[in-house]
């Protein structure tokens, strides 16, 4: 069997328990040295929470690797309690701890989202510590595929962008006249491209913190900019991807996937502003046209 390496680290665990004999039988077993080959260098900290509410409030304030979670606290029984427990932990590691000898139990917790599971009548330190790694790498198995499919949809949609940029030129071209402001007028698309970046990073914060950063009277300033100019929806689309594009160089995947989708809704928004100025802007143009042309009283 290969062996399991420990990083430096160590490894953070939460025994969510209330019964102190169980509590002190998983110290000790985790204070063991592993008596086989399937770690080197196992190495954790223990900390304890009585109920799932306190286990959870736990884990907003410290960072823990492995959760142990009895499934029947104080607080909540069986099942509901891993479901609860998944909604707010979903990227932690989760061992399921009962002494039921139902076979259901089992297959109903894997199937909620446990990465392990242990009988307490069967237990012993080998077992615990095996039970532990084992849960730690499928986590991470799972957490690099995620980030894998996040990044394959993110250059999808970089993909999807360039297509729309480009599908829109000959349009633009018939109804404006003209190119694009990315090619007429650099100095301001860079400009332009400065604005919506620091209005992605307030649209980050407005989420983060719940702070309210009134983003559509700002994208509605920015279309009237937008519209002046005379520009199309291929600029509005050029604008988001140039711009998503540069935020995204040199930072860590999930915040480069927090741009893409806060993205989405800004650039929607965005093309909604830049019609409306047109619609004003040709029914004006329209009643001047109808003024023009009444015989004088």
């Amino acid at each position: 069997m290969a062996i399991i390496e420990m990083n430096q680290n160590p490894c953070h665990i939460l025994l969510i328990e209330d019964e102190s004999v169980t509590i002190e039988l998983i110290k000790t077993f985790l204070n063991q040295s592993p008596k086989s080959r399937l770690a080197d260098n196992f190495d954790v900290t223990f900390s304890t929470a009585p109920t799932l509410k306190a286990a959870i409030a736990l884990c907003q304030e410290q960072t823990f690797d492995v959760l142990l979670l009895d499934l029947f606290l104080p607080d909540i029984q069986g099942i509901p309690s891993l479901v609860k427990l998944r909604q707010t932990s979903s990227e932690k590691a989760v061992i399921v701890l009962t002494e039921s000898e139902d076979e259901n139990l089992v297959i109903q917790a894997f199937q909620h989202g446990a990465d392990g599971y242990l009988r307490l009548k069967n237990l012993d330190a080998n077992l615990l510590h095996y039970e532990v790694l084992s849960a730690l790498e499928r986590q991470n198995y799972r957490a690099n595929l995620e980030s894998q499919q996040r990044l394959a949809n993110q250059q999808q949609e970089y993909q999807d962008l360039e297509l729309l940029v480009n599908s829109t030129t000959s349009i633009t071209a018939r109804m404006f006249g003209s190119d694009t402001i990315k090619v007429c007028f650099p100095e301001m698309f860079q400009e332009l491209k400065q604005g919506y970046g620091e209005l992605l990073d307030l649209a980050l914060e407005q989420r983060a913190f719940r702070v309210d950063h009134n983003l559509s009277e700002k994208l509605r300033l920015l279309a009237d900019k937008l519209g002046f100019l005379k520009a199309s929806p291929r600029d509005v689309v050029d604008l988001h991807s140039t711009t998503l594009k540069e935020k995204n160089r040199n930072i860590n995947l999930a915040k480069a996937q927090a741009y893409v989708v806060e993205g989405r809704l800004m650039v929607l928004e965005l093309m909604g502003y830049l019609t409306s100025f047109y619609r004003k802007y040709y029914i004006g143009l329209n009643n001047l046209n109808i003024s023009s042309r009444l015989p004088p009283e």
